[in-house]
């Protein structure tokens, strides 16, 4: 399937702005399983381009800024991507049982380093809280293969929790949504990725987009025509998985397939946030307007 995706931001400041660099995260990930074809990204007014590359956790990224005053910025970006089916022959119950995986990725001096580890240390937006061990183990009962128990984790947290707009902010606290039992994309992955964490088992953030309404779906996907992040779960040497890493959506309660486009993997948010920046200027307060839309297209 191919699909097209236009995420645009705009920011409109109360006072001019004199000076301003951004980051951004938005092009897509580029691998077997998701080519990406296009992508351009336009800033209006134009930004003066300082450099693209990758970060620590090789995701694309592109740096600019704007030396001119402005009291506007409009930054769109525009990417078409081919994907490919990853999960097709999975066999969860063949994964690793959990509690063994967990004890091999334990520090022993002198031991091999496995890169994985440092998934499943505290992060910024997902700090370690015993109500998420207590939560998750009820689903990793001693020797359940790690896919299995995962899984159940996220049918527990979709069920469990209401997806509820607007009802947390970005710096909302992870243990505050946890009591609240209410939340959206973001929380949901952190809660999940924050659960596995305490129990010793890398989970990774990922940030992307969902088709707006897949073929064959009754409805709309919750956290469509937005930004959207899920999770990826560590599970080496299973069937049927490559690359070593699941990708879990608890937010809809499912496996992606062909509807979710990879943005950015990291620990949590503060790693992936789409774009940001420092600012000279703008007034006390400026307004932030986003919309993303993505589509099938026609690959022929």
């Amino acid at each position: 399937m191919e699909l097209e995706v236009v995420h645009e931001t705009r920011y409109t400041y109360g006072a001019p702005v004199s000076l301003a660099h951004h980051l951004a995260h938005l092009q897509p990930l580029d691998d077997d399983h998701q080519q990406l074809l296009s992508h351009d990204l336009l800033t209006e007014p134009d930004g003066e381009i300082h450099h693209a590359g990758v970060d620590s956790f090789g995701n694309a990224c592109l740096w600019f800024s704007r030396t001119l005053p402005h009291d506007q910025l409009l930054v769109r970006s525009s990417s078409r991507v081919r994907l490919q089916p990853r999960f097709a022959a999975l066999q969860p119950a063949a994964s690793p049982p959990w509690d063994t995986l967990a004890a091999g990725l334990r520090y022993v001096a002198r031991g091999a380093f496995d890169a994985a580890v440092q998934f499943s240390m505290p992060s910024p937006f997902v700090p370690r809280l015993e109500v998420l061990r207590a939560y998750a183990a009820a689903s990793f009962v001693p020797g359940r293969p790690v896919l299995l128990g995962a899984i159940d984790l996220m049918q527990r947290i979709h069920a469990d929790f209401e997806y509820r707009s607007a009802s947390t902010q970005i710096d909302t606290p992870l243990a505050q949504t946890f009591e609240q039992r209410a939340g959206v994309c973001q929380d949901f992955a952190h809660m999940l990725a924050g659960a596995l964490r305490m129990l010793g088992l890398p989970a990774r953030y990922v940030s992307g987009y969902l088709l707006t309404q897949p073929a064959g779906a009754a409805g709309a996907l919750l956290g469509a025509d937005a930004s959207h992040a899920w999770v990826q779960v560590y599970a080496p040497g299973t069937p049927g998985l490559p690359g070593d890493w699941l990708d879990l959506d608890p937010t809809n309660n499912l496996i992606p397939a062909l509807g979710h486009v990879r943005l950015a993997l990291g620990r949590d948010f503060g790693d992936v946030t789409p774009l940001r920046g420092v600012i000279r200027g703008g007034g006390d307060a400026h307004t932030l307007a986003v919309a993303v839309h993505t589509r099938a297209v026609d690959g022929g």
